[in-house]
């Protein structure tokens, strides 16, 4: 912990950003040093007579720059060094590491015999266009118009003009945030959220805030209360399944989040790349407030993963603003792959895969069930993956190393977090990424850790 402290004199509207401001210079000046641990939010609110949000916002825009780092658990620290996020999963799979760290559908050889088929079609019936043309709007206008027949099977009756096609759901997370926040606005999200959201946020130069959840995703109430503290400009969401916690938010619950964003006339992204998967779910966030909300969907986690192919489907508000952004960070989606994707659905391949996807998930839910009984972890049926919380005074970063010397990868909770406040150590772990037999393996390693003394597995690393 350093000695040098702000000077409450100095602050000036908006708080937040003045005090921001004195600590960059303190580090720029040297007074505060590379791996300096700074005053808890609670600590430096009382010392400067702010509040706790005021001193998180303070701290969320140094993180932005790049000028200090948040870490879960010990505090923040000065970053005078550049330091990029690590992935929640493995880079690689090296050696016999049973990898449950990386989100993917269960995929055996009926997944690479229809992709190879698509593409043995795919050479005789390319058209010129895809092959040849620069234009988005002379390649995609077939593929949007078969897009909505797809976008129907997700719960939605939309436009054609309405509908971007993209490389995948980060292309379109990417253009929707570009397309509804400026730099330096906030955009809310649930208090565990999308892995990439956070790194991504920081290169676009937004505020991130993690808003309080309950067992469906974002309370209302917590949503409200931040539009009235401060601007914000857009909420992220994945309401159904995908999100960390394998949560399906309710109708009720969309309902009531879609009239807090009229109220406050905010954008909405809703990210939900299961699509048609998630059986028995409510209509999509666009269905609730069709006027405001940025749908995002995409085939790599149902279909195949090399289907790197999505929609981005805007309101009309948004359409021009959507397709600029689409223009200068990707150009167009890859012509090839967006050939697959709508003979896919327009030949019902699609559909195939997805039904296969879900029987497959009922055996890997009753491998999860039978390998983590007696274990509280949360899951959907047709969720990719188990969320499940640590116990007693077990620590991620202890637990994760461990279960890697044991051969198994998993993906460490904090990845998914969007701010320090209030977290609960937990793990997420994938259903699909190995073959049966290895996931009951490596499940029952998770469990006997789980199950095990923390204090003999701290010393046992």
């Amino acid at each position: 912990m350093t000695n040098w402290r702000p000077d409450p004199s100095q602050l000036r509207r908006p708080a937040y950003l003045s005090l921001a401001e004195q600590i960059a210079r303190a580090v720029q000046e040297g007074k505060l040093v590379n791996g300096t641990k700074l005053p808890t939010h609670r600590r430096m609110a009382d010392d400067l007579g702010l509040s706790v949000q005021t001193v998180s916002r303070a701290y969320d825009d140094l993180i932005r720059r790049g000028l200090i780092s948040g870490e879960i658990g010990r505090g923040s620290f000065v970053q005078t060094q550049a330091r990029e996020p690590e992935p929640p999963y493995l880079p690689e799979r090296l050696g016999e590491v049973i990898d449950l760290s990386i989100l993917k559908p269960v995929c055996e050889q009926i997944h690479v015999d229809k992709f190879r088929q698509a593409f043995a079609w795919l050479s005789e019936n390319l058209p010129a266009s895809s092959a040849l043309s620069f234009r988005p709007n002379m390649v995609f206008p077939r593929h949007r118009a078969i897009a909505t027949e797809w976008l129907a099977r997700c719960g939605l009756d939309v436009s054609p003009l309405n509908v971007s096609v993209t490389n995948g759901a980060t292309s379109g997370m990417t253009v929707a945030l570009m397309s509804v926040a400026p730099p330096g606005s906030t955009v809310a999200t649930e208090v565990v959220s999308h892995h990439t959201l956070v790194p991504l946020s920081t290169y676009l130069g937004l505020h991130l805030e993690g808003l309080a959840i309950d067992e469906e995703g974002m309370i209302p109430e917590a949503l409200d209360e931040a539009c009235r503290k401060g601007p914000i400009r857009a909420i992220f969401l994945q309401p159904s399944v995908i999100n960390p916690m394998a949560a399906l938010m309710s109708a009720g619950r969309r309902e009531a989040l879609a009239a807090v964003a009229a109220k406050h006339d905010i954008a909405i992204i809703e990210n939900d790349v299961l699509g048609p998967m998630v059986e028995g779910r409510a209509p999509p966030m666009a269905a609730f407030a069709p006027e405001r909300t940025l749908y995002v969907t995409s085939f790599t986690k149902i279909t195949v993963p090399g289907l790197r192919i999505g929609y981005l489907v805007a309101p009309d508000r948004y359409v021009a603003a959507v397709a600029n952004r689409h223009l200068v960070s990707n150009w167009m989606a890859t012509p090839a792959m967006a050939e697959i994707a709508t003979r896919w659905v327009s030949d019902g391949t699609a559909m195939e895969l997805v039904n296969w996807q879900r029987r497959a998930l009922v055996s890997r839910h009753a491998i999860a069930a039978e390998t983590l009984a007696g274990l509280s972890y949360r899951a959907h049926p047709q969720s990719l993956h188990v969320w499940l919380p640590l116990s007693g005074s077990h620590t991620e970063d202890a637990f994760v190393a461990q279960a890697r010397l044991r051969g198994v990868g998993i993906a460490p909770g904090k990845s998914f977090h969007t701010t320090d406040q209030g977290w609960t150590p937990a793990l997420r772990i994938s259903l699909g990424s190995t073959t049966e037999s290895e996931l009951r393996t490596g499940l029952a390693i998770v469990a006997s850790l789980a199950q095990g003394n923390p204090e003999e597995l701290l010393l046992a690393i």
